[in-house]
């Protein structure tokens, strides 16, 4: 890596550690046609993936210290396509559930859908309005374990029914594991979403909250995956979606949980941005 000044961002010798080895595999399997081994160091690469997620800047706006915008573009781009954002993330939340004594995969799910507004020139295919929020954009829909790490993220424009997404949230779990036999879901989901977590094998419990309560008041175990959403928010690229595809919207997700798990692994701590 090269002699810089470090962004609060940039992975540590002992977080680089935990990612390194899925990126030195990656690379070994794609050499260049010229036997070239590329101008910028990997860990670069992902230090700039890392600060504009947690900084929310245009790609033309990343520091010049860092590699250029087209670099950067190319690798989170092909890492996106090829999986390998969602190998990184899956390695490391196996290794956190480890380390709090759980199996790797989990048995208990719970699914929530959120709604955001789409920034200015995200294309109007991909967007829609949410009527009963009033959210024009669209909808990050997350798959969470006890702890709140991400199992699957699928993103819909914000005009899909909820139903639409708890549906890809269960085909995505059942695709890459088949420990999970129960899934929480709150009201927004219906007995469509039920129905299809039988063919799986998956309980789906609708949790209805109590008429009497006001306000907002978390529902056990179901409260999870608002704290999840509440951590992403952390991450100003996902304040908003800004980007073109869905795809780039759910790679988004997986970066920062990855910055987020990587830090619980090291005991590490990153200020937020609303510190002083």
């Amino acid at each position: 890596m090269s002699m810089r000044m470090s962004y609060s961002t940039d992975v540590s010798d002992e977080r680089w550690v935990l990612v390194e080895p899925v990126i030195t595999a990656w690379k070994a399997a794609h050499p260049s046609v010229s036997g070239h081994q590329g101008r910028y160091a990997m860990r670069e690469i992902v230090n700039a993936i890392l600060y504009q997620n947690r900084s929310g800047c245009q790609w033309d706006l990343l520091p010049h210290d860092l590699p250029p915008a087209g670099a950067v573009k190319y690798y989170f781009y092909t890492w996106r396509d090829d999986g390998t954002d969602q190998t990184v993330h899956d390695l490391l939340r196996w290794q956190l559930r480890e380390k709090n004594r759980r199996l790797a995969d989990p048995s208990l799910i719970v699914m929530d859908a959120q709604s955001l507004h789409a920034a200015v020139g995200v294309p109007a295919g991909t967007t829609g309005k949410d009527a009963s929020k009033r959210v024009p954009g669209r909808k990050r829909c997350l798959a969470v374990d006890v702890s709140g790490l991400v199992v699957e993220a699928v993103v819909l424009p914000a005009s899909a029914h909820d139903n639409a997404a708890g549906v890809a949230l269960l085909d995505g779990v059942a695709a890459q594991m088949d420990t999970v036999k129960k899934a929480l879901v709150d009201q927004g989901f219906k007995k469509s979403v039920v129905d299809h977590g039988k063919k799986y094998g998956i309980d789906v419990e609708i949790v209805g909250r109590n008429p009497a309560e006001k306000g907002f008041v978390p529902q056990a175990k179901r409260w999870i995956v608002e704290q999840t959403n509440g951590i992403l928010m952390f991450y100003r690229r996902l304040v908003r979606d800004y980007e073109h595809r869905l795809a780039t919207s759910r790679s988004r997700v997986f970066w920062a949980m990855t910055s987020v798990m990587a830090r619980r692994l090291t005991g590490a701590t990153i200020a937020s941005w609303r510190t002083a």
